[in-house]
């Protein structure tokens, strides 16, 4: 054990690959690398700048003396200026050309949006992957009838996979809006201290068109093919608000999912996984805890959270800039893609494994479905003469008096051998039964299921087959 604070993300949560995209080491190594494709830019477009300076900052790129560079900040107070002396000492030869004609906010901008591309690529291909598990279950289960519920309360049947394709749904709205941002991401580019490329004009003796072509050069570089036109000092913090936003609501459609599947975990009819060993109370021997689907639903909490916070920076960028923005971003960027991240690895360990038990739903749906046929019941005796009114009250009147029987008494629900008997409704136990099984009782849950598959999902999922399915194994 260590005596430092150590991130429940870092250390429970999140995959290695987005760790890392927010590690010391992805982030300095990629100001080293912005500063490359700078200095590359400038000796293509004519700067006195010397190919053995360029290679002399590839070679260090990677090779980051973090104690120094803590050195130089203890000294300077900046953390760019920390490590630009830290990249000189690593390659003296460049000590003279390394950041240019910029200002701090060509890396720490520039360099949060490389890891954000990153991050969000990851993102897309793991909800992908969810995808593409919830599209298995769904089909899966389109056709198997179970009672639904509003408010909680028991409603017309469904099917499982109709069900299913309602959280389906949403994780593909979330998919393609986050795709969207992805391919859409804006990079600062090359801008100078207030958005002006003033520095840069100056270096290319007032030749705008260099300037410009140095900015094209550096984003292509860096893989960007969209670049902000108008920026202050720093990128447009509205960018982060879109961003943090497609992730906050992604969270509110994993909470929504595990709340369902926790719900009817205690309904005895849908669980998540449950490991060989796993352990569900240290004081019940018998629990059998919807572990991972409570910490989707808490881990989404936190992340709905952090949407408020980017909404506040963008408000306050006074002018060109400010700086206290830069504190709070170090904070919630990390945080909200380390999130995302950790709901995905619960969703996929969820939905792969799934567990459903058919007896019990059809238990409980064949306990309400007397209730639930009363309509049919009484359409089927109007079409035999009956009045409407009249079979109205009498199917009102023994629902109330078996719901009471139910509650109060503990009996059965005879309603059916009630309604069999009523002189007034007029249905025999073979019309009664042919009703209650018809195809017609879950509606077009089934056709829907399939149409929606077919038509939204499987074209997406067609397109992304080469995806290898490696689901973490989650901590317990």
């Amino acid at each position: 054990m260590t005596e430092s604070y150590v991130s429940a993300f870092t250390s429970r949560y999140v995959s290695q690959e987005m760790s890392h995209l927010f590690s010391a080491q992805f982030k300095y190594s990629t100001w080293r690398k912005l500063w490359i494709a700078l200095a590359g830019a400038q000796k293509k477009l004519g700067l006195p700048i010397t190919e053995a300076q360029l290679k002399s900052m590839r070679a260090a790129v990677n090779s980051i003396d973090f104690a120094k560079a803590a050195h130089y900040e203890t000294i300077y107070k900046h953390d760019v200026m920390a490590h630009i002396y830290a990249f000189a000492d690593a390659a003296p030869e460049s000590r003279g050309i390394i950041h240019l004609g910029a200002t701090s906010s060509y890396v720490t901008d520039n360099g949060d949006l490389i890891q954000m591309q990153a991050a969000l690529h990851l993102i897309s291909n793991k909800l992908l992957l969810l995808l593409r598990h919830l599209s298995t279950f769904a089909r899966k289960y389109a056709g198997l009838a179970t009672l639904s519920y509003t408010h909680f309360q028991s409603a017309q049947p469904t099917t499982v996979g109709k069900r299913a394709c309602l959280w389906l749904q949403d994780f593909h709205t979330d998919y393609a809006e986050i795709f969207r941002l992805y391919s859409h991401l804006r990079f600062l580019g090359v801008k100078g201290a207030t958005g002006t490329a003033a520095s840069f004009l100056a270096l290319f003796d007032a030749d705008a068109a260099k300037v410009k072509q140095l900015e094209t050069l550096v984003s292509e570089e860096m893989g960007f093919s969209h670049i902000f036109p108008i920026a202050g000092q720093t990128y447009p913090r509205k960018q982060d608000s879109m961003i943090l936003h497609a992730l906050a609501s992604f969270a509110a459609s994993a909470h929504k999912f595990a709340t369902d599947i926790r719900l009817l975990c205690h309904l005895k009819e849908i669980e998540e996984p449950f490991a060989e060993n796993q352990v569900g109370s240290s004081a019940m021997p018998y629990k059998r805890n919807p572990m991972r689907c409570e910490r989707i639903c808490g881990i989404a909490r936190f992340l709905i959270s952090l949407n408020e916070n980017p909404l506040y920076t963008q408000a306050t960028q006074w002018l060109e800039r400010s700086l206290d923005d830069s504190s709070n971003r170090r904070l919630y960027l990390p945080e909200s893609f380390l999130a995302t991240d950790a709901l995905l690895n619960l969703l996929l360990s969820v939905t792969k494994g799934l567990i459903v038990y058919p007896k019990m739903i059809e238990k409980h749906l064949h306990a309400e479905l007397p209730f639930l046929a009363t309509e049919s019941f009484l359409m089927a005796a109007v079409k035999k003469g009956k009045d409407r009114q009249k079979v109205h009250e009498r199917l009102r009147i023994h629902s109330l008096e078996v719901g009471r029987r139910i509650k109060e008494e503990g009996l059965e629900n005879d309603l059916l051998t009630r309604i069999a008997h009523d002189p007034e409704i007029a249905l025999s136990q073979k019309e009664i039964q042919e009703l209650l099984s018809s195809v017609h009782i879950i509606g077009l849950s089934e056709e829907q299921t399939h149409d929606f598959l077919t038509q939204e999902i499987a074209p997406l999922l067609a397109k992304h087959t080469h995806l290898q399915d490696n689901t973490p194994d989650i901590l317990i």
